[in-house]
Order: C-alpha cells, then structure tokens, then sequence
C-alpha cells in the first residue's frame, strides 16, 4: 500500500489524464496506482492525498466521515470580525446553511510560495488572508463561504488534511507518508482496510 502526499500547483487538474492537454497529476506524479483521494480545484492550490487503499480513499473524501480540512484564503479587502463571526455561525449558500467553521483572520503564511502566474493586484484595494478549518465537502465551499459574507476569495491553499499538513512541500512534490495516521481517524474500520478496491483512475 502506498499514500502520498502532493503540494498541487495553480492550474493542474486532480486527475491523470486530460484530453485537452491541461497540467494533470501524471505530470507530477510518477508513481503507479495511486488514486486522488478527495478533489481539489484546479484553480485551488495545496494538499492532495493519494493512495492505493480504495477504502482509505473512501474515507478521506466522503463528505459523512467530517474529516477537518485547514485552507488558507486570500481575500479581496480587508476582512473585518463580523465577516468572521459570520463564518464561524454557517452562512447561508444556494444549496442550504453551512455548518459552523473554524474561521480566524491570520498574516500571510511565511511558508508561502509565489503563485504563477500571480493574483490580480489592484492598487487601491487590499487583500487579507483567512484561515478556515471546514469539514464539509461542497462543491466550491469556501470560495462561496468568503464571497457570501464580502470578500471574494483571490487565491485558496488547502493547507491540511486530518493530520497531514504542506509543511516541508514545495509546490509540485509529493512523498509518501504513513497512511496508518489516517486510519487512526476512522478506527472502526481500520481492522478491515487491506479488503478495498482500488478507484478508477481518472
């Protein structure tokens, strides 16, 4: 069994083949039989996890099992504590309420990474940076989440996953971890995690 933890860079997509010839991870990624466990947008930066344990990456990506995810959200405008407060209630989206997160105005991160090509900077409007922990998986959430409250989301970085952090990654490297950290978030089915299927490969 192998899992991997991948730093995603801006603009490839969670998946290994293409047909229009965009990034993808096979790019990046030259271990065999590895499977996204999750997706991660491909305007969306950071921490993707692959594995070859079918249930492992049940798991991690099913949205049931309220595993916690850190992302780091730059913002158009300078957050203020009520768009906070209203993040950490749940605010109100298309497709219903979102739960109540871990939200905090944080500095930008000192392990961050130039983006290519960068964020559109205009003079006279700042950008901040949040840090949200959420454990719901829709569709775009936290872009949604910071433009619901007033500040549209200019770059996303998932920092975490569960236990697994970037720390240590530059963008476009991976390294295996030991996968048994995972498994001891889902300990009632631990014992019987060697009997998954693999995914399909995308």
């Amino acid at each position: 069994m192998s899992t991997l933890r991948f730093n995603k860079p801006f603009q490839v997509l969670t998946q290994f083949t293409d047909a229009t010839g965009r990034r993808t991870l096979a790019d990046f990624i030259s271990v065999t039989d590895v499977y996204p466990a999750g997706r991660l947008d491909r305007d969306s930066e950071g921490l993707l996890l692959l594995t070859t344990d079918g249930r492992l990456q049940n798991r991690i990506s099913h949205p049931e099992h309220k595993l916690k995810k850190i992302y780091w959200a730059q913002v158009d405008g300078n957050v203020t504590e009520d768009a906070i407060t209203r993040l950490r209630r749940g605010v109100e989206l298309k497709d219903g309420i979102t739960g109540p997160a871990e939200a905090k105005i944080i500095p930008e991160p000192a392990s961050l990474w130039p983006r290519n090509p960068p964020i559109r900077v205009r003079a006279e409007i700042p950008t901040s940076w949040i840090e949200l922990t959420i454990s719901e998986g829709r569709n775009r959430q936290v872009r949604r989440m910071t433009a619901a409250v007033g500040f549209p989301t200019l770059r996303l970085i998932r920092y975490a996953i569960g236990p697994i952090t970037l720390d240590g990654l530059n963008p476009g490297e991976y390294d295996q971890i030991d996968e048994q950290q995972l498994w001891n978030l889902f300990p009632k089915q631990r014992s019987s995690h060697q009997t998954g299927k693999k995914p399909s490969r995308g």
